[in-house]
């Protein structure tokens, strides 16, 4: 039997909420209610009060009702609703979160829901599903399911989305999952243009007893990334596509964000660094990159995605960035520099070929950086250099950690 926690708005819908928590009882589970409403008194009884949830994060939450600013109150809720959870879960509490929500609820639960590991049960039945859910989700495994019509009360469409989505988080907890052979874990970023050296990484490291997590550096990929990273599962990281540092600091649309490689320092995991795909900034269709670019050289990758080179002034900037994040590190780290090419498209012959460029990124990552630096004649997919990223890898967290495989 597990716990479930069902978490809501119980002033506005208590009974959507009770609905589900029926339905889960009668499943033979548990169910926690716990109201985060910031309205009139819930119209069911809670397990957990909103004054319990506000107190959890010291919020005076009588004080915020009294000023009647609901949507400094929805704000506190959302602060306070993620230690509530977080520390249900830690104390093995309970096994899953369920959610109905409007706009208020819907950012109350999700907040939540983010401060629970990956793999923990998740699910928000939510009137914003159906739209760009990106703010809620981020990089964790939340699953969005559309609740159609207003959460307002229980009929015959809304009855079937409920004891759907009860069903589904009890299927969510009941479902096994076994652990024993689990191997240690290694993540991995990867662009089109480092399939080959990635790919080849993988399999040397699967042979050596690792399981590889392989990150789309996309932006969202980096960023779920960095939060498996965080969640202290992670044996290695094989960052050889660091590419999501160009669009953040040229202004491309796949950028990371400024915590991009702060995971590593802050859990202090052995890691190989390389400079793959700097040559390039992201775009969508030619008609979007912005007008201040228009004298760059491009390269259209697809109708929907345009590249744009990274200058030397650029790459030199970049150098630095990397550096500076390796810098950082605690645990030992290698930096590893293919200085044929960074990408596909930047070998010799190539589109963005650009020695220049090169030139000063790599001039700019020796000047800066303290972590021990391999440099290799070879293009950043040549197997010779995937064997050394891939190799040194492993010596890294041998040297941390005598008992992991090889």
């Amino acid at each position: 039997m597990a716990t479930i926690a069902v978490l809501g708005t119980l002033d506005s819908k208590g009974e959507e909420h009770a609905f589900v928590a029926d339905f889960i009882r009668a499943r033979g589970h548990d169910a926690l209610l716990i109201d985060v409403g910031t309205g009139s008194a819930p119209s069911v009884k809670p397990d957990i009060t909103r004054d319990e949830v506000a107190n959890a994060a010291g919020i005076d939450l009588i004080s915020l009702l009294e000023r009647g600013n609901r949507g400094e109150c929805v704000a506190a809720m959302c602060q306070a609703a993620p230690v509530t959870l977080a520390q249900l879960a830690a104390a093995g509490k309970i096994d899953g979160v369920i959610s109905l929500g409007g706009g208020g609820g819907t950012a109350i639960a999700t907040a939540a829901m983010r401060a629970l590991p990956l793999g923990f049960p998740k699910l928000m039945v939510s009137t914003l599903a159906a739209g760009n859910t990106a703010a809620y989700v981020d990089t964790k495994d939340i699953v969005m399911m559309p609740s159609i019509t207003d959460i307002a009360g229980i009929n015959r469409l809304s009855r079937r989305i409920f004891t759907h989505a009860a069903g589904a988080i009890c299927g969510m907890v009941e479902a096994p999952y076994e652990t024993a052979n689990d191997r240690p874990l290694i993540v991995a970023s990867m662009f089109g243009n480092t399939t080959a050296c990635v790919m080849e990484c993988k399999r040397i490291l699967n042979e050596s007893g690792y399981e590889v997590l392989i990150f789309a550096a996309t932006g969202t990929g980096g960023r779920s990334m960095e939060a498996l990273i965080g969640s202290g599962m992670v044996a290695g990281v094989l960052d050889l596509t660091t590419t999501e540092w160009a669009d953040e600091l040229v202004g491309g649309i796949l950028s990371a964000g400024p915590d991009r490689m702060n995971a590593v320092a802050r859990h202090q995991v052995p890691a190989v660094i390389a400079p793959g795909c700097l040559d390039m900034v992201n775009f969508g269709e030619p008609h979007t990159v912005p007008t201040k670019f228009a004298d760059r050289q491009f390269y259209f990758h697809n109708p929907q995605v345009t590249l744009m080179r990274t200058t030397p002034e650029e790459c030199h900037q970049l150098g630095k960035i990397i550096a500076q994040k390796v810098n950082s590190y605690t645990q030992p780290a290698a930096i590893m520099i293919p200085k044929r090419a960074i990408s596909v498209i930047s070998a010799e012959g190539q589109p963005f070929h650009d020695p220049r460029a090169d030139t000063a990124l790599f001039a700019s990552i020796r000047a800066e950086a303290h972590a021990p630096i391999e440099e290799f004649d070879e293009e950043i997919n040549s197997p010779i250099f995937a064997h050394a990223c891939a190799t040194r890898l492993l010596e890294l967290i041998e040297s941390t950690n005598p008992s992991t495989p090889r």
